[in-house]
């Protein structure tokens, strides 16, 4: 099982690097199924894990050309002041249980997986579906006004600090169909934005819980080693199958998740 944690954790940053998404959608289960973190925790591991690894991703994208710098700094005035809110002040608020029917009890860990799962299945069917796109993955160009983009930014910082999750999996789809830009601008928009979110949220878990350094730097370590991996990768393939593999790849894990926490419970 250990040696199975591993290999998740290297393709954590290979999606990353892929796709500018789907690390904290596999980081979080990745914690929780393999090594065993309580689903709270994990969210704030993945938090680190994600940022530190998306920040990599971002850097290598920059030089590459493929960052909106605007687009991430609009978003992050917004997103950025609500992870940490969250975080910091409304997570440790949060009963561990909502309430019961009959045998069945709704717990925070259980709703934390739940939500994630249900976002999850939203995103990945608005990009299977999309609308009419190039082979650059790019639906018609868009110019979002700044109400806009501080809107999103907003509904991502609250996605990233309830669930930890850095929001790639909801910033691809934002940023394809309603900003405009090419799947692989996305990608290195999107880890710009994930690594601001990620890390700022994650100081303002500082205190609340228990950190095991040692455990993160491992784990991170390897995770940045997949991001330059998935990197590579990017450059082999189209924007449009990107787009919709990413789709399918958000639709599958979030139904199964849904499956797992409340079907199978």
């Amino acid at each position: 099982m250990q040696l199975l944690a591993y290999i998740a954790s290297a393709l954590i940053g290979i999606s990353l690097g892929l796709i500018g998404g789907g690390g904290s959608i596999l980081t979080v289960p990745v914690l929780v199924y393999l090594f065993g973190f309580d689903p709270v925790l994990a969210t704030s591991y993945s938090l680190f894990i994600v940022g530190s690894t998306s920040l990599a991703g971002a850097v290598q994208n920059f030089r590459r050309g493929l960052v909106s710098v605007r687009t991430a700094l609009l978003f992050a005035l917004s997103s950025v002041s609500t992870v940490f809110l969250i975080r910091r002040f409304i997570l440790p608020l949060i009963p561990g249980t909502f309430f019961r029917i009959g045998s069945f009890t709704v717990t925070h860990n259980l709703l934390t997986m739940t939500l994630f799962a249900f976002l999850m299945v939203v995103a990945g069917t608005a990009m299977i579906r999309g609308g009419k796109i190039d082979p650059e993955g790019r639906i018609s160009k868009k110019n979002p006004n700044l109400t806009s983009l501080l809107f999103f930014g907003t509904v991502i910082g609250i996605a990233t600090g309830l669930l930890g999750a850095g929001g790639g999996f909801l910033l691809i789809p934002i940023l394809v169909m309603l900003v405009g830009l090419s799947m692989k601008e996305a990608v290195g928009t999107s880890l710009l934005i994930i690594a601001l979110n990620s890390l700022i949220g994650f100081t303002g878990d500082l205190g609340h819980f228990q950190i095991s350094w040692f455990f993160l730097l491992k784990i991170t370590a390897i995770t940045i080693t997949g991001v330059f991996t998935g990197g590579l990768i990017n450059n082999r393939i189209k924007g449009l199958k990107l787009k919709r593999g990413f789709g399918w790849f958000v639709l599958i894990t979030g139904t199964g998740i849904i499956i797992k926490e409340i079907l199978l419970k």
